[in-house]
């Protein structure tokens, strides 16, 4: 016999904790300079500048993902894009167990730095 009884019942996983989860997966890509603010403000339901940069969709256990990135200037935007859909279904999938559909990104802006934009 277990140790622990045997339970029943539901695990709930607040949005503001998928939302979280990518975008932590996303900023730690090399070359990913911050999250972009989402188009049309819709996803600013949850917490005010908490879904900055990401907006998750959920259907019966699976999330589409959409991504708001702010890349830096040297990068290259086809594998970095490739890395941060990687990380972030991985993310999502070890940390909560949600099947991912789709990680779409969109490149916002790059990120120059200060130093190189010069102003005249």
């Amino acid at each position: 016999m277990s140790e622990y009884p045997e339970t029943h019942g539901n695990t709930t996983v607040s949005p503001e904790v998928l939302v979280t989860i990518a975008r932590l997966a996303a900023l730690s890509v090399p070359g990913v300079s911050g999250l972009a603010p989402v188009p049309g403000g819709v996803n600013r339901l949850f917490r005010r500048g908490l879904t900055e940069g990401v907006h998750i969709e959920t259907n019966e256990n699976v999330a589409t993902v959409d991504l708001y990135l702010v890349v830096k200037n040297e990068v290259n935007i086809r594998d970095i894009s490739r890395n941060v859909q990687q990380q972030v279904a991985r993310a999502l999938q070890e940390m909560v167990g949600m099947d991912v559909g789709s990680v779409n990104i969109h490149i916002e802006d790059m990120d120059f730095g200060v130093d190189e934009v010069q102003s005249t």
